[in-house]
């Protein structure tokens, strides 16, 4: 049975990369029988998988990409699929700017739903005078919905494939430009920011301690509020008060959400060395550096701030590790850099 299942992948990336009408019998069959096999079956079919989401055309690549996707949420690893999903999403990326970009220069009005439309020989007519491959640029276009949703859990699933990628402001700038056509773009530019290995400094600024800490895999700054108020309040050398309930920290880390998505009460108003306030709606890799380290500033909160438990990337583990404390006399040659905080209003 594994044998015939590896056999069956084989031809099914086969017919991919040749462009055979035989994908679209296989690529089915493939996926029923997968349902029903263990990871480590899952496993070996994953080189040959990756073998064929790079060198298959976007529109039966993006296939391929997506049933790895769904392996690896079974369980399976990201070993070999991982770069070229992420690799071939960029492309789609670039060739899907390329193609809105032509299209506004058609002038024909808003471009094709890339999710519920289909390519068709007046797309290619329309961006045809403005590009080089326009058939490649509307295959891309079309494609690039389930690219991402793989891209997605890669990048979720895999610390080493987002610490690995050059470039990443870029990338995640390029990859942004389509989130208004593709919302799951939006998720991939996200995943491309985050943080892993990350060390922070973090700064009272009323018992002017201080404490250094490593974040990774953290999606949003609710979550780096969350997860720096169970790290320190009520701990010993942290701050006073009563810290955030067990399950509500757990379900920042790598837990599920407790059932009716409670609401949580911000402890504090983050700000940067800089004075800014560190919205929460924002990101780590937002916090901008002093001496090459990240800066929080805990102030008192200026009102009450509100916000629903859960990570914004649920298959993305997160972690924050206290790794010291700071007395105040160790911090004289920081607070000078620090400003004061600045009200937005």
């Amino acid at each position: 049975m594994n044998d015939q299942f590896l056999q069956r992948v084989h031809a099914m990336v086969r017919a991919a990369t040749a462009e055979d009408q035989a994908f679209s019998d296989l690529m089915p069959q493939v996926m029923r029988e997968s349902q029903d096999l263990p990871p480590v079956v899952l496993n070996l079919a994953m080189m040959k998988m990756g073998e064929g989401i790079a060198a298959a055309p976007p529109n039966l690549g993006c296939w391929l990409a997506i049933m790895a996707g769904s392996w690896v949420e079974m369980g399976a690893t990201t070993f070999a699929v991982d770069e070229p999903v992420l690799n071939k999403t960029l492309e789609v990326a670039e060739a899907s700017v390329a193609f809105a970009e032509a299209w506004e220069k058609a002038g024909a009005g808003n471009p094709p739903d890339p999710s519920a439309d289909q390519p068709s020989q007046q797309i290619v007519d329309t961006i045809g005078p403005h590009l080089p491959d326009p058939v490649g640029a509307m295959l891309s276009w079309f494609s690039m919905e389930r690219f991402a949703l793989s891209a997605n859990t890669m990048l979720s699933k895999s610390a080493e494939l987002r610490s690995g990628v050059a470039d990443r402001e870029g990338r995640a700038a390029l990859v942004r430009r389509l989130a208004g056509h593709c919302e799951q773009m939006g998720w991939v530019a996200g995943l491309l920011r985050v943080l892993d290995g990350e060390r922070l400094l973090v700064l009272d600024r009323a018992t002017q301690h201080g404490w250094t800490v490593t974040i990774g895999g953290i999606g949003d700054n609710f979550q780096l509020h969350t997860l720096l108020a169970g790290a320190l309040i009520g701990r010993p050398g942290g701050l006073p008060g009563t810290p955030p309930a067990p399950e509500i920290v757990n379900c920042f880390l790598d837990a599920e959400t407790p059932p009716g998505r409670p609401v949580i009460t911000s402890p504090w108003n983050l700000v940067d060395a800089h004075g800014e306030w560190i919205y929460n709606e924002g990101v780590p890799a937002d916090i901008p550096a002093v001496n090459g380290t990240r800066v929080v500033v805990l102030d008192p909160p200026s009102y009450e701030r509100q916000f629903p438990a859960g990570r914004r990337y649920p298959m993305l583990p997160g972690s924050l590790t206290l790794d010291g404390m700071h007395l105040p006399e160790d911090l004289h040659a920081w607070w000078p850099h620090i400003a004061p905080a600045r009200n937005p209003a």
